[in-house]
């Protein structure tokens, strides 16, 4: 009897985790994206969510206290002075559109606004300062991850991962507002959002970790990203799991007066993608960094990009029910 006993505990034991992941379907979802609003309806959701997305904004404000590095951030901070607005065409400018677009979030009665990177051209200091005081007065909950001109001063010596750690610690962080700035996630109402630093092409070993988790969840999450993910017939910019990503293909350290990427992807990177892309409770990903608006499916799910907000551009991001008829 305690041998069968046994026998029965040790079945059990190596069956139920097999059940129950044999159990955990993918959610279902479906999505619809009208210009610059996305709807996602799903199964696992419960109630309406609103989430402004802007990333690419290329603030390039600065005062005194950025005579010690004009000669790194001299190129980017001659840049994107003046734009020209994403539907009208009109003139306009990295302030005013950013401006404009957090206002509108407000308007819309945006829960959450997503700020995906490149928000700033370089870690200015007042530029930073400048952000966190328009995203307090707007007084909606707001969650940033990093882009790679964030950090970047251009010719300053060290590697992306030194100077990325250096400037996140020393400019960056009143973005973040205590969350970890490598990788964090947050819950409004019943739906994960995810903030992946992604801003040098390459995955964290714990950032593995963490997303492998969130995949074993019951609730329903979305990745919000600076560099997207790759998907077929896409460029390197869309650099996380892009097969040809690497120094062959990097046209763009020497103007950027960086250190060139390495040799390729390490394996942590493909595992990231394929762990994310298969994740059956994985809503969508939203990304910026390519200055475009842009949809791949992978898996069924969608990988969107966002168009630049130095433009004025954002995603209207609306989580949905699904009540099935």
């Amino acid at each position: 009897m305690n041998s069968l006993y046994r026998i029965c505990t040790l079945f059990v034991l190596f069956l139920t985790p097999l059940l129950s992941q044999a159990k955990k379907s993918r959610q279902e979802v479906i999505h619809s994206c009208t210009g610059e609003q996305v709807k996602i309806y799903s199964s696992a959701v419960m109630d309406t969510l609103c989430i402004f997305v802007i990333a690419d904004t290329h603030l390039w404000m600065s005062d005194d206290r950025e005579e010690p590095f004009r000669q790194y951030s001299a190129r980017m901070a001659s840049a994107y002075h003046e734009t020209k607005h994403f539907r009208t065409g009109e003139k306009t400018n990295p302030e005013k559109a950013f401006r404009e677009t957090v206002s509108l979030a407000k308007k819309r009665g945006a829960d959450v606004i997503a700020l995906l990177g490149d928000i700033v051209s370089y870690p200015s200091e007042k530029a930073v300062e400048w952000v966190k005081m328009v995203m307090d007065e707007v007084g909606i909950p707001y969650y940033y991850t990093c882009g790679n001109h964030d950090w970047h001063y251009e010719g300053m010596e060290g590697t992306s991962q030194e100077l990325r750690k250096k400037w996140r610690q020393e400019r960056l962080m009143p973005l973040f507002r205590d969350n970890d700035p490598v990788a964090y996630g947050v819950e409004h109402k019943g739906v994960r959002l995810l903030f992946f630093d992604t801003s040098n092409n390459e995955i964290e070993e714990r950032q593995l970790q963490f997303i492998r988790e969130e995949a074993r969840r019951d609730e329903p999450f979305i990745l919000f990203q600076h560099i997207p993910l790759y998907a077929p017939s896409r460029s390197v910019g869309y650099g996380i799991g892009h097969p040809q990503w690497g120094a062959a293909t990097d046209g763009g350290y020497k103007i950027e007066r960086r250190n060139q990427w390495p040799e390729g992807h390490k394996k942590v990177d493909y595992d990231f993608y394929d762990t994310l892309v298969e994740a059956p409770n994985l809503l969508a990903t939203f990304a910026g960094h390519v200055h475009l608006f842009g949809t791949d499916i992978i898996k069924g799910r969608p990988h969107f990009t966002v168009g630049p907000n130095c433009t004025g551009a954002y995603y209207e991001v609306v989580v949905m029910p699904l009540k099935k008829p």
